[in-house]
């Protein structure tokens, strides 16, 4: 059934290469939502990957209490990115995004980041999350992280009884800006990481291969990288009480959710712990609220979380 309320995918003038933009809703205001630059091992790949993440994010944004609806773009990176291929493709994204005319805001996702938005905003006025330096809010991997840790103390009381992780075994799934960002506001916990990118491997954590990341005996499990890792073969095997991540789209379909809760596992849903990012950069972008003051809202989902499992601090 269709959901969204628009999908375009072109071919760039510059570039020759696809990019689309899938904009889930606006009903609630502007929709806003990364641009995600990746590989694909087929086109369909690419349709299905933005219009699951826009629609979660119309629920990330719901959830939050943020005045605009969901949205995504990707940038299909078929082949290998010269500095002169990467700038042409990103001003045939920008144009494509200006083309909606403010109802799709873009931001950084997988495979961008501030730079690329002051590319973006060459041509168009509605890219977020440009370098500091050029008056933008930069990386959202600060918030992002700040945010799963405001979930993961809620999730943790409602589990533990108690958020100090202290001797608990943690696994984080997905070691990069964020993951590590995760990691070290964990305090005493026994953790254990993985990633994709061997170079990530560090003497200050554990470490397992990201196959079997998801059969380790835990307490908590953190999924940090991609999204679609809980699919029902995984659950079973899973060895964990609580799961709590940023990654995006964790389900591979939404029964995976009555399986996790059939097995007494825990799960606080991506849409809400992964909202950091976002609400950060809006209060900051959108509200003009200053850098404590954004902080203060992003901390907010400790008591959504609160809300959504019954439990007080």
């Amino acid at each position: 059934m269709w959901e969204h309320e628009r999908l375009v995918v072109r071919t760039g003038r510059r570039s020759g290469l696809t990019t689309m933009v899938a904009v889930h809703s606006t009903e609630a205001g502007p929709a806003v939502g990364g641009c995600r630059m990746k590989a694909y091992g087929h086109i369909t790949d690419a349709v299905t990957d933005v219009l699951r993440l826009s629609k979660a994010m119309t629920l990330k944004c719901a959830a939050a209490g943020i005045p605009h609806g969901g949205a995504k773009s990707v940038i299909v990176a078929g082949r290998e990115l010269t500095p002169d291929l990467r700038r042409a493709v990103l001003l045939d994204h920008a144009e494509l995004i200006d083309e909606f005319g403010g109802a799709y805001r873009a931001g950084p996702d997988v495979g961008t980041g501030p730079d690329d938005m002051a590319v973006f905003r060459e041509l168009t006025p509605y890219a977020y999350c440009l370098p500091e330096a050029q008056g933008g809010t930069g990386s959202s991997s600060g918030p992002t992280a700040r945010g799963v840790l405001a979930a993961l103390r809620a999730a943790s009381r409602h589990t533990f009884g108690t958020d100090d992780l202290t001797g608990r075994k943690v696994v984080i799934s997905g070691f990069g800006s964020v993951g590590e960002l995760i990691a070290k506001g964990i305090e005493g916990a026994d953790i254990t990481v993985s990633d994709v990118d061997e170079s990530r491997r560090t003497d200050e954590y554990g470490w397992v291969h990201p196959d079997e990341a998801y059969e380790v005996e835990a307490d908590v499990l953190v999924p940090a990288a991609v999204g679609g890792v809980l699919s029902p073969e995984t659950v079973r095997r899973l060895g964990v009480k609580l799961i709590v991540g940023p990654a995006n789209n964790q389900l591979t379909d939404d029964g995976v959710a009555d399986l996790l809760a059939e097995r007494g596992i825990v799960w606080v849903p991506d849409h809400v712990a992964s909202a950091g990012g976002v609400i950060y950069t809006l209060a900051r972008e959108d509200d003009g609220a200053d850098h404590e003051a954004a902080l203060k809202r992003v901390d907010g989902i400790e008591k959504t979380v609160e809300r959504l499992l019954g439990v007080e601090a």
